[in-house]
């Protein structure tokens, strides 16, 4: 599936990314969690190390973060805006979701954003 097409391909996209209960959404839901579960064992394993240097702490912030990231973008999916540009409110492509779960802009007003 391109991204024009998945963009252009249902009312539910053009209107708010991922309709809550549609396959979509499910869809999404399951990267997310599987994104979280990931993310949490990773940490887990930093914080068995004994002696954490920088690298180790920035990792650790970094994930953390993302964690934050995911848990919105999981609220955001329960509220029926997930795939919805925070900014412009037009749907941030699929293929951007695929890489960026929990993006929350499409790829344009991030670039604006730095």
């Amino acid at each position: 599936m391109t991204v024009d097409s998945t963009v252009n391909s249902t009312a539910g996209d053009a209107l708010g990314g991922h309709p809550p209960g549609s396959a979509a959404a499910r869809q999404a839901h399951e990267l997310l969690a599987r994104e979280r579960r990931t993310h949490i064992a990773e940490i887990g394993l930093l914080e068995e190390d004994s002696a954490p240097d920088e690298a180790v702490m920035a990792r650790r912030g970094a994930l953390q973060t993302n964690l934050e990231e995911i848990d919105a973008a999981l609220a955001r999916l329960a509220d029926g805006v997930y795939g919805l540009c925070e900014d412009c409110r037009k749907p941030v492509p699929e293929g951007r979701l695929e890489i960026i779960p929990y993006a929350r802009r499409c790829v344009g007003c991030q670039q604006r954003r730095r």
